[in-house]
């Protein structure tokens, strides 16, 4: 059954880039034993020769960033074993689900990191695992683990991180835990960033579609995820100098066969290295490298893979790989905070305790 829109988003297409509407929701993947490619028609090809990586890509699914731990030295799941992992990780997610023993959720979302008024109605964090049942979404290292910190390196859980001088600590994807200003919280929170757009896409909760246009000298990614837009040049200019420092980094984009490769660098130092979950953060994005890969693989199939690379944080590169599933259907605008009384009821919220608490 079709999933309505979350109550986030705007009812009318966006049309705010190029005015194409893309798609909102997927198909479900294939079954797990299905090749990514099976039953589809070729890859098609833009009028001027290039690959052509247009349209929505739905990037959900319920394969884990990194390997459990119960499943170390395992790449591959069998086609029992993607059934019953499937089947068990959908049921200890659901939301709506309630231990007859203790009367409480079998997932406490207060305790996940989830939010606490979403039942299960509201999350699209996809049900079946990759079509070629590996174990992480991580290829590299082999372990399909994150590989360890560097000494020293900056690593937080929640909004705030350490002070930069004269500024306020650093804010991340998740929530807050000042309440003093709008600054004191996360970044997510603020709609200033997605939980999952990064660069790189990494597959959340929910909103995990992006839509690419394409001209001979430019590519768009659009994410769903807080309407984030990126516009990657192909003409080959150089990047921008060192001192310009954006949100989502500078991208520079070449054709490698039919491969798109994107190079990023001139991240924010407000922003981390990587965002292992939404309330989780490494790094400085000072010290990062992106690099992303987008193949046309077929019809309905578009292969995204991306090289974190970022010495003064890890103590090697590592690479993830997610298969992304076309869609026909619009993508609409993610309003985030409009008619959102969240923000303010949080500051609110504040203002009146502290005038509760004085003499």
């Amino acid at each position: 059954m079709t999933r309505m829109m979350r109550t986030e988003r705007r009812l009318a297409p966006a049309g705010a880039i190029v005015g194409v509407a893309a798609a909102l929701w997927l198909a479900p993947f294939p079954a797990a034993a299905q090749p990514e490619n099976a039953g589809s028609l070729p890859a098609p090809r833009t009028p001027w020769g290039a690959p052509d990586l247009q349209g929505v890509w739905d990037f959900r699914t319920i394969t884990p960033l990194e390997r459990p731990a119960a499943l170390a030295g395992k790449a591959r799941l069998t086609d029992e074993e993607a059934a019953s992992y499937e089947a068990a990780e959908n049921r200890r997610q659901n939301r709506d689900l309630v231990d007859p023993e203790t009367g409480g959720a079998i997932y406490p979302p207060e305790s996940q990191g989830g939010v606490v008024p979403y039942n299960e109605f509201w999350y699209d964090r996809g049900d079946r695992v990759v079509a070629d049942r590996r174990t992480a979404l991580i290829v590299d290292p082999p372990d399909g683990r994150l590989p360890a910190l560097r000494p020293g390196a900056r690593e937080q859980i929640g909004a705030a991180g350490e002070d930069l001088p004269g500024e306020r600590p650093v804010l991340y994807r998740a929530g807050g835990i000042g309440a003093d200003g709008p600054e004191d919280r996360g970044l997510g929170e603020r709609c200033i960033l997605g939980f999952n757009s990064g660069p790189p896409l990494i597959p959340a909760a929910y909103n995990n579609n992006v839509q690419v246009f394409q001209t001979r000298d430019l590519v768009v990614i659009l994410n769903e995820m807080v309407h984030d837009a990126r516009v990657v040049p192909l003409d080959g200019r150089p990047h921008l100098p060192p001192a310009v420092r954006l949100w989502m980094g500078d991208g520079r984009g070449r054709w490698e066969g039919d491969t798109l490769v994107v190079e990023t660098r001139n991240f924010s130092r407000r922003t981390p290295s990587f965002n292992p979950t939404i309330t989780s953060a490494v790094g400085s994005g000072e010290t990062l490298r992106l690099t992303e890969r987008f193949t046309r693989v077929d019809g309905d199939t578009l292969r995204y893979e991306y090289t974190v690379d970022d010495p003064d944080t890890f103590t090697r590169p590592f690479s993830a790989v997610i298969p992304m599933r076309r869609s026909d259907l619009p993508l609409y605008e993610y309003a985030c905070h409009e008619g959102n009384r969240g923000l303010h009821n949080i500051l609110a919220g504040a203002r009146n305790a502290e005038r509760r608490t004085q003499p």
